[in-house]
């Protein structure tokens, strides 16, 4: 095999697959991408059996051959090169040559034939949405997945497909994230669990680009991600997912509307007396047409007034501020309408169209305290 690349179009490339690359396998293979230039592509695949990722670069194949490289030392090697083109090639015994300017470094490789392909992916049930839709998606539901596998369902996200609706959603216990698509076309209904790390993994890759769209396609055991170039397949999460229409409600005793950079300006400020592990509260006291936010800690306390449009009852309500934050932090919305019934009752975000549900648990405090 030989082969002739540009510099910046083969560290594309690798920095697309190296997402998919074991750090923590027995299976030497596993830490390996496969550099593929049999056909007339030329293929670059990563796959740790749980998550696999190809994509086709560009560059001039004078010899035609696969190899299985190890993929933190090759991508090492590339990215100190000189920007200029870079030439890789192997003889019969799998060592791999490669040469850019005045530097011909060898490493060894393993057989091609060794590397676990990506599983083949029935391409009949899809979605189509833009780049742009899938990424904002992701962004806006991701931090509510759960950090640890105590429950794994909670790591992923659930993608439910009824006719042109995408409905994306989060939890972790203590909130709830809900995005719903309006998509071009009707589709069958569609239920799965996608990783949580596939998503993060899938938002980076993205451009993000609202005129490239990204086809997903759903079998009972995977799903595969293409775009660009790109084709990312993973195994779902298999199990039931929750409950969450039982967890809604339209039933509320409070609304508020407020100015969403004011409320995210006064929350930020809060955690600043807030120590990373403590479980202070931040409280919000809803009276009349004000809010005013109070919080208590061992590093200091804060009060911060702010105007807002009520409806229904007086409220105090207090929250862990980093989950509110989180929150708002995503929504693009210049004014939120926040919905509550009681302070034990869950405190709903959401617009009218519902295009997205934020719900997140109230915690308990003593209101003698922040009187």
């Amino acid at each position: 095999m030989k082969i002739i690349f540009q510099k910046p179009a083969l560290l594309n490339g690798l920095n697309i697959v190296l997402k998919a690359v074991s750090s923590k396998s027995t299976m030497p293979i596993l830490e390996c991408i496969l550099i593929d230039a049999e056909d007339t592509n030329i293929k670059l695949t990563a796959n740790d059996m749980e998550l696999g990722i190809e994509t086709t670069i560009e560059g001039n194949i004078l010899g035609k051959g696969k190899i299985a490289i190890n993929a933190k030392l090759f991508s090492e090697i590339i990215r100190k090169l000189p920007d200029n083109d870079v030439t890789i090639e192997s003889d019969e015994n799998f060592l791999l040559t490669i040469s850019c300017e005045k530097s011909k470094l060898r490493i060894p490789g393993q057989s091609g034939e060794e590397f676990s392909y990506l599983p083949d992916i029935e391409k009949g049930s899809y979605v189509c949405l833009s780049q742009f839709t899938l990424k904002e998606v992701i962004r806006q539901t991701i931090f509510s997945i759960a950090a640890n596998d105590v429950n794994k369902i909670m790591t992923g996200e659930l993608f439910e497909i009824n006719e042109n609706t995408l409905r994306v959603v989060a939890l972790d216990g203590h909130r709830i994230s809900i995005r719903n698509v309006i998509l071009k076309d009707n589709y069958p209904d569609q239920k799965v669990i996608v990783p949580g790390k596939t998503l993060n993994e899938v938002s980076k890759i993205l451009s993000g680009d609202v005129d490239q769209d990204v086809y997903i396609f759903f079998t009972g055991n995977h799903i595969c991600f293409e775009f660009d170039n790109t084709i990312v397949v993973s195994r779902l999460i298999e199990g039931e997912y929750f409950r969450v229409n039982q967890m809604l409600s339209d039933n509320y005793e409070t609304k508020v509307r407020i100015n969403k950079k004011e409320l995210l300006g006064g929350l930020e400020r809060s955690v600043l007396l807030v120590r990373e592990n403590d479980n202070k509260p931040i409280v919000l006291n809803f009276e009349d047409e004000k809010l005013e936010i109070s919080l208590n800690s061992s590093l200091g306390s804060m009060r911060e007034d702010m105007p807002v449009q009520k409806q229904g009852k007086d409220l105090m309500i207090g929250f862990n501020p980093r989950y509110v934050i989180d929150a708002l932090r995503v929504i693009d919305d210049e004014e939120i309408d926040l919905y509550m019934t009681n302070a034990k009752a869950p405190c709903f975000i959401k617009d009218e169209k519902g295009s997205y549900i934020y719900l997140i648990l109230p915690v308990n405090f003593l209101p003698a305290n922040y009187s």
